[in-house]
């Protein structure tokens, strides 16, 4: 019996290498990817913790991220994501969502790909807009067009991107195929 190919059923993944969850997965990609509601659904499949590196940021700093940004500027907020990443990367291991900015910084980047396996949430512009659309609190669009941001966001970021270990499509589907598309890829990583 052959299986619907579009089935989050369909094509289960393998068993998952131990040594993958000795350390962390950080997701990167774009706003809208879905890292936070993805590494959610993963952390769980995966039996590991969650975290959100957004979220700790903004704990650790007592503000939002728009009001860190607002009051310190871009530069001022990386910075203090890069502490806030390499702290998390530290303790034990987990499914770590990062910001979309988060990756492009050099030092970030190195720590990322050196201390966890990284994975690229890569989707399609319509489906960053769409989902960018449900909630108003990235400072990055604030009043522009989402999608001419997302394109030229892309336009510079999707190579950097690149650098991670494993790329898996975000597409406009269900997130649970998202999640079987990154144990797929889980169950064949060799490190």
């Amino acid at each position: 019996m052959s299986r619907n190919p579009k089935s989050p059923a369909s094509a289960a993944p393998g068993p998952i290498p131990a040594a993958i969850r000795e350390r962390s997965i950080v997701l990167v990609g774009l706003m809208g990817s879905g890292k936070s509601t993805i590494g959610r659904r993963l952390a769980m499949r995966l039996g590991m913790a969650f975290a959100d590196a957004d979220d700790e940021i903004e704990r650790a700093a007592s503000m939002t991220i728009s009001d860190i940004f607002a009051k310190f500027g871009e530069a001022h907020f990386r910075d203090g994501e890069r502490r806030v990443i390499a702290r998390m990367l530290a303790g034990r291991p987990h499914v770590l969502a990062t910001g979309g900015g988060a990756f492009i910084n050099d030092e970030t980047r190195a720590l990322i790909l050196r201390d966890s396996l990284c994975i690229w949430l890569d989707a399609d512009i319509p489906t960053l807009v769409e989902r960018t659309a449900r909630r108003s609190h990235r400072p990055l669009l604030k009043d522009r067009d989402a999608g001419e941001v997302l394109r030229e966001l892309a336009a510079v970021r999707n190579p950097i991107y690149a650098e991670a270990h494993i790329r898996v499509s975000s597409a406009s589907s269900p997130h649970e195929y998202t999640v079987r598309a990154i144990l797929q890829e889980l169950s064949q990583w060799k490190a």
